[in-house]
């Protein structure tokens, strides 16, 4: 089963911290790199951050400092830990590979709103 269950976003205020979860299916744990994105209505989807199967992480420019991306390979379960939120970092988030074999697997997301 090809599946993606992303968890934990919320409501917050500015400053604030959440940590995001994703279980994904065995298949895409499958490929060397797991990531998060982000998307807000009309606008295209945004990569976030991304963790390599060894550890090694990219992170956007707009989140460098602020968000740490984990992951539990034996769990098949990929983290975002986000701290000092803003609001321009309110979004519905997913996680999937960077590949475009998966690209047509994505999960319901999960919503994270920062209020000023």
């Amino acid at each position: 089963q090809v599946q993606l269950v992303e968890s934990g976003g919320g409501l917050v205020q500015a400053g604030g911290s959440l940590r995001l979860s994703c279980v994904a299916s065995r298949v895409f744990f499958s490929f060397n790199v797991m990531a998060w994105y982000r998307q807000v209505p009309g606008k295209q989807r945004e990569l976030v951050a991304s963790i390599t199967k060894g550890g090694s992480t990219n992170y956007a420019d707009s989140v460098k400092g602020r968000f740490t991306i984990s992951r539990d390979n034996a769990k098949s379960t990929v983290y975002l830990q986000m701290n000092n939120l803003r609001p321009e970092d309110t979004a519905v988030y997913y996680c999937n590979t960077v590949t475009v074999v998966t690209a047509r697997y994505w999960g319901q997301g999960t919503q994270v709103t920062v209020s000023s």
